[in-house]
């Protein structure tokens, strides 16, 4: 799990390949916990926060350069 800080960080590029790798994580843990062989629905819960906290560092990246 990386902080906002450490997200901050990164590339556009490096963000969009993460959040697309969390989207692909997420999908097969929804397969998973369709069939229980789900081990930690807890995992899945960080995995959405996560994604969430990258997609925010994306938008403020693309708000920031479309004010600039």
């Amino acid at each position: 799990m990386a902080t906002a800080k450490e997200l901050h960080e990164l590339t556009l590029e490096d963000l969009n390949r993460r959040a697309s790798d969390l989207r692909e994580s997420l999908f097969k843990d929804r397969l998973k916990l369709r069939t229980g062989a789900l081990e930690s629905p807890a995992k899945r819960n960080d995995a959405r926060r996560d994604l969430a906290r990258i997609l925010t560092v994306i938008t403020q990246k693309k708000t920031a350069a479309a004010k600039a």
